[in-house]
């Protein structure tokens, strides 16, 4: 059974690195931002070269908006994606913080005690 409280060595192991995570994530919508706008730029060239040659705007535009909001649509849906798993293993790196500091305060002698009351018997 650990009896050492104390927060020591252990907490500076565990403690996520928030800093990391954040400026990734904001270079992830700083790059994202400016392939997505790049992109853009080209099909807006694309479509301005094709109306000059054409002359026929309407039919053009149709296409030009449609593939501008796909594009939008995605990035936007990808960035919510991205951020929402973040969280989820932000979470899930707390709660396996917290299972790992409460296994070590209980120790392997109480340890099946614990789970039993706990979880309850467990069936094979």
């Amino acid at each position: 059974m650990v009896t050492d409280n104390s927060p020591g060595a252990l907490d500076a192991m565990m403690t996520p690195d928030d800093l990391t995570a954040a400026q990734a994530d904001a270079a992830r919508w700083r790059y994202g931002f400016f392939v997505v706008l790049a992109g853009i730029v080209a099909i807006l060239v694309a479509f301005g070269a094709a109306v000059f040659a054409t002359r026929q705007f309407a039919a053009l535009f149709a296409g030009v908006a449609g593939v501008i909001g796909t594009i939008m649509g995605a990035y936007f849906g990808v960035q919510a994606g991205q951020s929402g798993k973040a969280r989820v293993e932000a979470e899930l790196g707390k709660a396996h913080e917290l299972v790992v500091r409460l296994a070590a305060y209980v120790g392997t002698d109480n340890a099946p005690r614990v789970i039993e009351e706990v979880l309850g018997r467990r069936r094979s």
